[in-house]
């Protein structure tokens, strides 16, 4: 019988990156290939080519998706042949969308690693000329890996545009004499989490809630006070509205409106699309309009005010 749990190793990233290479090196090693039944779930074909006679024990099965529209429930199903699974390894093809593999995972796979892996050398230009695909990777990924980096590589600017994404994933350098270094380049945030009130300026907005969707706890119990516009919702009542800034992680096509539910001690007069300050404590509770526990705003003081001098909050 199938377990009712498979982790998956996502390995994501562009072409020549050394997804294919990390993948034959692990499972070539006894250390993580230990008996398991693996599924290896390919999506591109890379210069490199995955042979898995090399592989101890005959514990390894493959599977060749060759198009974004083959990401479906079935088909990942389908590339289990029937055999009993413990574990699945995908290397998803840079070109696709990750989302599209997020909203077809089967029941009961679901992500246990996600590291990108990219060639140092090609960074920045896939960066500039595929900004929205880099961003698609650097959003969920664990690490980022750069393989083959030169010497003489602008670290700083790699931190930049990964922290510009992802303020968890963790970056390391692969040097081609087999030496890796991680980065160490301190990020602070550019506000006081630990003032009496933590004053979020209009240039820091997506900074602070992107960190606060990636460590909601931290600021359990905390105050805050911020500008933002309004988005009323009849399910929250006369008391309680949303309130939260377009965001801009990469380009114009991904501006979101990213808001927090936010709620009054008695009824308000804001209208959507009004903007506010508000100020007020963050409590991390269930509300029907997450659909999860997620960060709750109880107000303590509102006014109108202008709009920021940049509607929408962008990450630089």
């Amino acid at each position: 019988m199938q377990s009712p749990n498979i982790p998956v190793y996502l390995f994501t990233g562009f072409l020549e990156g050394g997804k294919t290479h990390i993948i034959q090196e692990s499972m070539s090693d006894e250390r993580f290939n230990t008996g398991e039944k693996t599924l290896i779930i390919l999506c591109e074909e890379g210069i490199e080519e995955l042979d898995i006679s090399t592989f101890p024990g005959k514990n390894v099965y493959l599977a060749i998706l060759d198009s974004e529209s083959d990401v479906t429930p079935e088909k990942l199903v389908a590339c289990m042949g029937g055999h009993k699974i413990d574990r699945i390894i995908i290397e998803y093809n840079g070109m696709w969308q990750l989302g599209t593999l997020y909203e077809n995972l089967p029941d009961g796979w679901y992500i246990f690693q996600n590291m990108m892996f990219a060639d140092a050398n090609t960074f920045f230009t896939y960066n500039q000329n595929m900004r929205s695909l880099m961003v698609d990777k650097l959003m969920s990924c664990e690490m980022i890996v750069l393989n083959r980096t030169p010497d003489n590589m602008d670290k700083e600017e790699v931190h930049k545009i990964v922290r510009g994404v992802s303020r968890r994933a963790a970056i390391t350098y692969d040097y081609p004499d087999g030496s890796v270094e991680y980065d160490d380049i301190e990020d602070p945030l550019p506000f006081d989490i630990e003032a009496s009130v933590i004053v979020i300026d209009d240039d820091d907005y997506a900074v602070w809630y992107r960190d606060m969707s990636e460590e909601m706890e931290k600021y359990d119990g905390k105050t805050v006070k911020f500008k933002g516009i309004i988005a009323r919702d009849v399910k929250l009542g006369k008391d309680a509205l949303v309130i939260g800034r377009h965001v801009m992680t990469c380009c114009v096509d991904d501006i979101a409106y990213q808001g927090l539910v936010c709620k009054f001690t008695s009824n308000v007069p804001y209208r959507t699309r009004d903007w506010i300050n508000v100020e007020g404590k963050i409590k991390i509770e269930a509300n029907k309009l997450y659909g999860r526990p997620g960060p709750v705003i109880y107000a303590s003081g509102s006014a109108y005010t202008d709009k920021p001098e940049k509607e929408v909050a962008t990450f630089y």
